[in-house]
């Protein structure tokens, strides 16, 4: 405050004056009292605005259940079980009232069965003809009593038990890997030798974090077990070819654990292979197909993308036939509905099919049974800027939803999360080299079971692993969390 001569803000009048430095306005001593008493007064409803707020805060954090949103999910669970229930007993109704038919009908055939052998026995005319006749319909009887088609559970097509998801639009604040890799396989120049790899393309690490790798330009696949030196050739490395010990640059491999077994695409020779392991026996899955990469869902289903038609097709294991279009398909282009060269695959554990559109700069997602995918990373030509791919290639999406590029013209591996307007850099991103913090075309990714990043560095011939931390606490609570429930009965 400071005394000036002025007229009052309030009152008008012309006399000394004090000045409040918050408002800048001049009040005379009755009004300035007035003023200071009602800033007095607002300054207490602010505090008292932030005790009520610190109460709440307070109160949320120590019974999340009592929030509106928690009490939503409890009544949800209370509806949908009782819905679930009424339908269960309705199901047990109509078992019940088919079920005693059914077995009326079996009874009234049974006892005129009876009486047609008592006739038989009474007449004296157990011939060979008749007992065999006995026999039959006893036969005929049995089996239908015993079919288990007569009365059935029908599901239906469309999903009975919907989904409810609890969502966050907070993102995680992500931390980067260690930028210097460890070279585990290969990296000892391009070569045949078992401790060579000649342009490796994709790979796939087991429960026991064994490396199969398919060593494209020595048309084979390896296996390097941990800590080992050199590799050990598993399928293929027999020269060139197309006989079915032999493999033309193949560029994806998968193991099977149920069946151990390798599922490979074997490029070069435009089929989809299977190698067993136990027995060295190989067989051929899908013939007359550009194969160029794999993936497999948790349902044994084996995906491929076919760059020559632009599309993705879906294989029960070890059926026949053309497959299942599941993206694309319609010619070669840059709509939400066309690919332009898809290569490398993922599936989440909904089914949604993760490509990387190689052509057109962009991964697209296209969830379960859709017409069209969307893109959630890339898709603005080829520069650096954090917001674009140059020629996208591995991909994986994590259990937050964070997904995991190899940027492959760009020498670096992006991670992002869905609707991000920018992603990060993670591994590379230092110019193209063999340092073990650059790398030289990327192609492939994987995680192993402790959450370590592995690389298939192209054109420096090796495997790069980085020790990729992941907070997975913190990415739950800040980014993504989904609670799967049955929601509502159709």
């Amino acid at each position: 405050m400071t005394t000036n001569e002025a007229q009052c803000f309030l009152c008008k009048k012309h006399t000394s004056t004090y000045s409040c430095r918050g408002c800048s306005n001049e009040f005379c001593f009755d009004d300035l009292m007035k003023h200071r008493q009602d800033l007095t007064e607002e300054f207490n409803t602010i505090i008292n605005n932030y005790d009520q707020f610190r109460e709440n805060l307070q109160e949320r954090k120590e019974n999340p259940q009592n929030s509106s949103l928690f009490i939503q999910i409890d009544q949800w669970e209370k509806n949908s079980i009782e819905i679930i229930r009424q339908t269960a007993e309705q199901c047990r109704q109509t078992f019940l009232k088919e079920n005693e038919e059914f077995l009326i009908d079996i009874e009234e055939k049974f006892n005129k069965l009876i009486r047609e052998s008592k006739e038989i026995q009474e007449e004296n005319e157990m011939n060979e003809i008749n007992l065999e006749d006995l026999e039959e319909k006893l036969t005929k009887i049995s089996k239908e009593f015993n079919d288990s088609s007569e009365i059935f559970i029908e599901e239906d097509s469309q999903t009975f038990i919907k989904r409810i998801s609890v969502k966050s639009t907070r993102k995680p604040k992500l931390e980067k890997g260690k930028q210097n890799g460890s070279t585990i396989c290969g990296g000892n120049g391009r070569g045949g030798k078992l401790n060579h790899l000649s342009y490796p393309d994709g790979i796939f690490i087991d429960k026991h974090r064994n490396i199969f790798i398919a060593d494209s330009g020595n048309h084979r696949i390896v296996r390097w077990k941990r800590n080992e030196s050199q590799g050990t050739i598993v399928a293929g490395g027999n020269e060139r070819g197309n006989s079915l010990n032999q493999l033309d640059q193949p560029t994806d491999v998968i193991f099977d654990e149920q069946n151990n077994s390798l599922i490979i695409a074997d490029f070069g020779n435009r089929r989809v292979m299977r190698w067993f392991l136990n027995t060295n026996q190989p067989e051929i899955l899908i013939d007359n197909i550009d194969c160029w990469r794999l993936t497999m869902d948790k349902f044994g289903f084996v995906y491929v993308s076919d760059c020559e038609k632009d599309e993705v097709k879906r294989w029960k294991m070890g059926e026949k036939g053309e497959g299942t279009l599941v993206a694309g398909g319609n010619g070669r282009g840059d709509q939400l509905n066309q690919f332009n060269l898809p290569t490398f695959l993922f599936v989440d554990d909904e089914q949604s099919l993760y490509v990387s559109d190689f052509g057109n700069y962009r991964v697209m997602k296209w969830r379960k049974d859709a017409q069209e995918g969307i893109a959630v990373a890339g898709g603005n030509e080829n520069e650096k800027n954090l917001n674009r791919l140059n020629r996208p290639e591995g991909i994986i999406v994590d259990h937050e939803g964070r997904i995991y590029v190899a940027d492959m013209y760009n020498h670096r591996i992006m991670r992002l999360c869905e609707g991000d307007e920018e992603g990060e850099i993670i591994v590379g991103g230092n110019g193209q080299g063999n340092e073990p913090n650059q790398l030289s075309y990327p192609r492939d990714l994987s995680f192993d079971s402790e959450g370590n990043l592995y690389v298939v560095d192209w054109g420096n011939d090796r495997i790069q692993k980085f020790d990729l931390i992941i907070k997975r606490a913190e990415c739950r609570g800040h980014f993504k969390m989904e609670i799967k429930f049955p929601l509502h009965i159709n």
